[in-house]
């Protein structure tokens, strides 16, 4: 049977129109669903609040532009942009420590009057950006000067936005540029070197903490040991998740965050919602659409036809898992409290622009590949 509407996008001998718009469909159709799950859950989350959930939607259309706009980019063009573009996003965090605004203990903001941003988002692209052009001009598997350049490429932006300090966009940016060295196939030696030195350095980091960053690691270990206070988070977000049980207390029947228990639950803590509300069987088929679009991601990296796109997309898939893995770990207990959203999930638009920008260049890398291979 004939499908008049579907066959220019169905058909393979035929660009359809998704193609012409250089949009991946599986792709997108995964990032829309979960973005409409988010709505759902935020609606529960905020209390049935219908504003939140109108600007959250405002903001994740911004997004999805924005995210249409950067396919149309060739990688060609978007790997000229790298370096210039890592030193503008240098640049601003400067700025940020000069003259950004100040907000809850940080300093993370430049008002424009226009427009007011937070600079360290675009060193979440511009990092791995940078890392795949350097790294696409030399020979692989990287030689040790290779890996120090890149690693020095990296320490520079996330050191200037750990001073904010912002240590969740810090550990962020620092694990993009980390896979771009893992998957341009950075020896085990090299790696286990790495991991000595960060492990060596653990006191340095730790001198170097303000208070209540250390309080949040020693709070992490032993959320018990201030039930009211520092431990309040995590000892109500895993009350939350576990009174889910398998089933789920049923959507916007939540007690722990309608109650007024639970602390920030339409931003880093959305999941604790998520799963008391819909329990362990609502919980794992989002989990599974997560693994869908990180999966699709990578398999768009493994068919580009370059380095350059191979190393960039799979670097911007695996952060976007690194997002929903810290996010989930800090609300289960399993990891220290460190400000990471659940990616397109959490209240906020900051976050999910970098995220929808960077699959923007992913489908980018995919649907401009056979240009690459003529």
């Amino acid at each position: 049977m004939s499908l008049p509407g579907l066959t220019p996008i169905l058909d393979p001998r035929r660009p359809g129109y998704l193609a012409r718009l250089h949009l991946d469909l599986p792709l997108l159709l995964g990032l829309l669903l979960l973005c409409g799950l988010g709505l759902l859950v935020l609606y529960s989350a905020s209390d049935h609040s219908r504003l939140q959930v109108e600007r959250q939607a405002l903001r994740l259309g911004l997004a999805f532009l924005i995210m249409l706009i950067l396919a149309q980019v060739p990688p060609a063009l978007l790997k000229r942009w790298s370096l210039p573009l890592l030193l503008i996003g240098l640049l601003l965090l400067l700025a940020v420590l000069a003259v950004g605004e100040v907000g809850k203990g940080a300093q993370r903001w430049l008002d424009l009057g226009v427009v007011r941003f937070q600079p360290s988002e675009l060193l979440k692209l511009a990092v791995p950006m940078t890392l795949a052009w350097y790294l696409a001009r030399r020979p692989l598997p990287p030689r040790l000067f290779d890996v120090l350049v890149a690693a020095g490429l990296v320490s520079v932006p996330v050191l200037l936005i750990a001073k904010q300090p912002d240590l969740g966009t810090a550990l962020l940016v620092g694990s993009a540029g980390a896979m771009v060295l893992f998957l341009a196939g950075l020896r085990w030696w090299l790696i286990l070197t790495l991991l000595a030195s960060a492990a060596a350095a653990a006191p340095i980091l730790w001198l170097a903490m303000r208070d209540y960053q250390r309080q949040r690691v020693l709070t992490f270990l032993d959320p018990g040991s201030d039930p009211l206070g520092a431990g309040w988070h995590i000892l109500q977000s895993q009350i939350a998740i576990g009174s889910g049980g398998i089933e789920g207390k049923g959507w916007l029947k939540g007690t722990q965050s309608h109650l007024e228990f639970l602390p920030e639950r339409s931003t880093d803590f959305i999941f604790a919602v998520i799963g008391e509300e819909l329990g362990l069987a609502g919980t794992l088929p989002l989990l599974g659409l997560y693994l869908l679009i990180v999966l699709r991601g990578l398999y768009i990296a493994a068919k580009a036809p370059d380095v350059f796109g191979r190393l960039l997309a799979g670097a911007l898939s695996m952060v976007f898992f690194v997002y929903l893995f810290v996010n989930a770990g800090m609300v289960v207990g399993l990891l220290p409290v460190v400000g990471v959203p659940l990616p397109l999930i959490s209240y906020g638009g900051t976050s999910a622009v970098t995220i929808l920008a960077g699959f923007g260049m992913v489908m980018s890398i995919h649907t401009h590949r056979k240009r690459l291979q003529s």
